[in-house]
């Protein structure tokens, strides 16, 4: 009888982190990762290296209905602000695991975003949607307190369902990939950059609240990301065939964040119990505890849970600055998340289904309920850049984690209660990789050249400059409509719209020659092929699967050539359009 017991040893190798998993698969690029997008790391590393992906996210997305809820005149002890959190966790879960398995295919997350909150609170601002006085709200009943919110959650909830309809149109009917011929290394650097940059106030905010706990999550996090990378660690794991094993892995290379937010949660959690830090302090770790008591054990999301979606103009229109930001911030991300995780240049059709899928999304989230959008979220992009993990598979279990904690309340709100320094240390990393991976489309362009450093300036220093100045001046735009003053004010507050609109503009409109604007170079980056079966030499069709194909129904998709002239469909050629087409 073979004997369990007698362990073996095995090495991995720098490029294999973990001893049964491959690197990049062939035909990607060759890049420093750890896993490639098409790479299925096993199940258990999934679900360590997935629940990475969700830490990173969560305190954006549990951020957001935290501002949300008072614009809506919502109590403080109302418990319905427990279900918004979890609806909105529940959605992007569904969406990330429909953009991952039907849309663009790019390791990405899809969640609740900073660009619809501005318009939300713009919206909200209007005279109409004003909060009632506080003595007001104090007479009414909770009936009458719960309808009071609940149709302000349903006028955002018809104006983002209906402003999301621009971005299916523009994604699936292929507009968008006809518009990338101007979106240029001059339009993707001030537009991911200013993601970064913009976000410092709020990463601030979050490290300020404990500088010490902040600057030992910042250190720690650097420390097992960049130092201990190559260091191996002994893991003991059991198989059929050989029982008991030692296996060395690259610990530290895998799970920084997840490592770093485990000790330095319990690190707070014993400063705690001591009563070092205060009662009430922000890194405490019971401050937020009764998020965790007041959340059900089980609650499904459902369409219309707040009520029939209401639709006005003022609403729409509001939502579409939302909307159009999204768009570019998205375009500018679906390139350095391909470069990241080994993968080739998205294709036509992947970026078309991409921002296709993201409006769907957002439909989705507005009938949801969820009061806010869906973007690709910058956070997830730089934790890929943080721990060269870049499978499609990992973010699919992600997607699974959110939607069981968007249906087990307890779950989330396990996560909900992070001391809010660890979370400000962990953005202070993220955002500057987010502004860093914008900053590196710059290869591509002569820096030595006049023309573009003026762009470049102008078109990242002025958004800021603006932004702020709207900010401190959110009544200065009088043009006699309500209704077009929260939308200019919305479009100008916007510095990833501003910044990216202004770099595309100069670059198209300034002179300048191929080579010195960088378009050779961004040429090959962003190759659209369309990845079409060629007949080899016995005449036979031959195809190679493609890392953008549907994991699915492929073999039906080739069948259907008229498949080929729909800008969404992986057989797509972009050389052809509908009306090209004549009867044979």
């Amino acid at each position: 009888m073979e004997d369990v017991t007698e362990m073996s040893e095995t090495r991995a190798s720098p490029n294999q982190p973990f001893e049964n998993c491959t690197n990049v698969k062939s035909g990607n690029k060759k890049t420093d990762i750890n896993y490639g997008i098409d790479d299925v790391p096993p199940w258990y590393l999934c679900i360590f290296m997935a629940l990475q992906h969700y830490l990173t996210m969560i305190g954006a997305i549990v951020s957001i209905p935290f501002i949300l809820t008072p614009a809506l005149c919502m109590a403080e002890d109302d418990p319905a602000r427990g279900s918004i959190i979890s609806t909105m966790i529940f959605v992007t879960g569904i969406v990330t695991l429909l953009q991952t398995s039907f849309g663009c295919r790019l390791p990405i997350v899809q969640g609740g975003t900073i660009s619809f909150l501005v318009p939300t609170l713009a919206i909200l601002s209007l005279p109409e949607w004003k909060c009632p006085a506080q003595n007001v709200l104090d007479g009414m009943s909770k009936p009458e307190r719960t309808e009071l919110w609940q149709v302000r959650m349903r006028e955002l909830s018809g104006a983002i369902a209906v402003s999301a309809l621009f971005q299916v149109v523009v994604g699936y009917g292929g507009i968008i990939g006809s518009m990338l011929k101007y979106v240029t290394p001059l339009t993707i650097v001030p537009t991911v950059s200013l993601v970064g940059l913009s976000l410092f106030e709020n990463a601030a905010t979050a490290a300020s609240q404990h500088w010490g706990i902040a600057a030992g999550t910042i250190l720690m996090m650097t420390v097992y990301s960049q130092l201990l990378g190559n260091l191996q660690v002994p893991m003991i794991v059991w198989r059929k065939t050989g029982g008991f094993q030692i296996v060395w892995c690259y610990l530290f290379k895998l799970f920084p964040v997840l490592l770093t937010i485990s000790i330095m949660w319990a690190v707070c959690g014993i400063l705690t119990a001591t009563d070092t830090f205060p009662p009430g302090h922000p890194a405490r770790t019971d401050v937020k505890i009764k998020i965790l008591q007041d959340s059900s054990w089980f609650r499904i999301p459902y369409p219309g849970q707040w009520g029939l979606p209401t639709v006005s103009l003022a609403g729409v229109l509001g939502m579409l600055a939302g909307v159009l930001a999204c768009t570019v911030e998205s375009i500018s991300y679906y390139p350095t998340t391909s470069r990241m995780c080994g993968a080739p240049p998205p294709p036509l059709h992947a970026i078309n289904r991409g921002i296709g899928t993201e409006g769907l999304g957002t439909v989705l989230a507005g009938l949801w309920g969820s009061g806010n959008g869906t973007n690709t979220f910058g956070e997830n992009v730089g934790a890929i850049g943080v721990t060269k993990v870049g499978s499609r598979r990992v973010i699919q279990w992600a997607a699974v984690i959110m939607i069981i904690q968007g249906v087990v309340g307890k779950f989330g709100a396990v996560f909900v209660i992070i001391p809010e320094p660890v979370v400000g240390g962990i953005f202070c990393i993220m955002f500057g990789m987010i502004a860093a991976f914008g900053l590196s489309a710059l290869q591509y362009i002569n820096l030595n050249s006049a023309r573009n450093l003026y762009i470049l300036g102008f078109s990242m220093f002025f958004p800021l400059v603006l932004s702020r100045w709207m900010s401190h001046h959110s009544d200065a735009i009088k043009t006699g409509s309500d209704i077009f003053d929260s939308v200019i004010t919305v479009l100008l507050s916007t510095t990833i719209l501003v910044g990216g609109g202004l770099g595309c503009l100069l670059d198209n409109i300034i002179p300048g020659t191929s080579e010195e604007r960088g378009l050779e170079a961004w040429a090959k980056e962003m190759a659209l092929t369309d990845e079409t079966p060629e007949d080899d030499e016995t005449g036979r069709t031959t195809y190679v699967p493609n890392t953008f194909d549907f994991p699915i129904g492929m073999d039906t998709l080739r069948r259907w050539k008229w498949t080929s002239y729909l800008p969404f469909s992986p057989t797509y050629k972009p050389n052809q359009r509908w009306w090209y087409c004549k009867k044979e």
